[in-house]
């Protein structure tokens, strides 16, 4: 059940760079880097608002919660009917 991060995605779609959004949002590119790859164990909400802020969204697009992820890190489609209840 992991959660995936977007943040590449919401940066791409402004042209901003990992350094002036880890800039504006007080972050270090390193810990941004974290995010991005989906190794980071937990996000403050103030970080998450100045994330939101700076690339003016919300937490719904950086943030995106899958049931299951294959080998490679990609999202696994959900079956609707596998389990009975959706």
């Amino acid at each position: 059940m992991p959660i995936i991060v977007r943040i590449d995605v919401e940066l791409a779609k402004r042209k901003m760079s990992v350094g002036e959004f880890a800039e504006r949002v007080g972050l270090t590119p390193a810990n941004v880097a974290v995010l991005k790859n989906g190794r980071a164990k937990a996000v403050r909400f103030s970080t998450l608002e100045a994330m939101c802020r700076v690339l003016d969204c919300q937490p719904g697009d950086l943030l995106e919660w899958v049931d299951e992820v294959d080998e490679h890190g990609a999202p696994v489609p959900v079956d609707p009917g596998a389990d009975g209840h959706r």
